[in-house]
Order: C-alpha cells, then structure tokens, then sequence
C-alpha cells in the first residue's frame, strides 16, 4: 500500500513516458507498406503533452517535450524544432486552458484534445509555411503519399 501513496519521481513521470514515446515512434517507422502506402507519421508525443499538462504541470516537461520534438525531426527528418516548436505550443494551450475543464463532461474532454491536436498540428503548418513561403501538400502530411512531395515543400528535396 506505501507503493500507492509514494511521491513520483522525474524519472517515472517524465522519463518512462518518453522512452514509450520514443519507442512507438521508432516502431512506427519501420519501412512498412501497407496497400503501397507508408504508415502515418504519428506525434505519440502528443499524450504526454495533454497528460503532462492536465495532471501534473512542472517545470520539466517543457525541456522533455522539446527533447521529444527533436527526436521526431531526426527520426522523420524533418526541419530540427519544427516538432518541437509544435509540441510546446500545444503544452501552452493545455496549461492555459486547463481550468477551464474541471468538471467537464466527456464529451468536452475529447472536443479539447481535438483542439490541442488542432493547436500543434497548425503551429508546424504555419512555421513551415512561413519558413518556405509555400504550404505543405495535405496528403503527404496526411501519409497518403511517398512523402516526396512533403520533403520537397520544405526545402529538403534531393535527387532520388
């Protein structure tokens, strides 16, 4: 029972969700292709960023979220902060609007997830169409494409 009611450390709160996070992520990008399509290329990082915020904000879980964010752009190869920027905009949003959902019925909840999903996934739209003057192709964002045409929207195209 002193297990229960014990205090939680860092390593616990913050250091196995990320390892969980990073591994999924390593998983999910195995080159698999299912029907010629690649997997989607899913932020896990995300559930830590609601859970982080919502439970149990601290000081930490900026700098985990940031390391989170460049372990997606080396594993994605994508523009180094441009995940991490996203995920802290979205930590931002849930730490803001935290007191706004005591005692919000279900139904509620899962409308705030849709717009923390909605906050990050629109900050990175709006960084890498500032950064390149140009937008993204939704699909390759969306993993219905090979990716080329995303990697060409953000200035990484190479001659394969």
């Amino acid at each position: 029972m002193a297990g229960l009611t014990e205090r939680l450390d860092p390593v616990r709160w913050m250091g196995v969700p990320m390892a969980a996070c990073m591994g999924a992520t390593l998983l999910f990008a195995a080159p698999i292709r299912v029907f010629g399509l690649r997997p989607p290329e899913p932020v896990f990082a995300l559930v830590p960023v609601f859970a982080w915020a919502v439970l149990r904000p601290s000081l930490l879980a900026p700098l985990c979220l940031l390391v989170l964010g460049l372990f997606n752009d080396l594993v994605w190869g994508g523009r180094m902060g441009l995940w991490g920027l996203g995920l802290l905009v979205a930590y931002g949003f849930v730490l803001v609007t935290r007191n706004m959902m005591g005692g919000q019925s279900r139904l509620m909840m899962w409308v705030w997830w849709a717009a923390t999903l909605t906050a990050c996934m629109g900050s990175v739209y709006l960084a890498v169409r500032f950064t390149t003057g140009n937008s993204p192709n939704i699909l390759a964002v969306a993993g219905a494409s090979n990716g080329r045409t995303f990697a060409c929207s953000v200035g990484r195209c190479r001659g394969e």
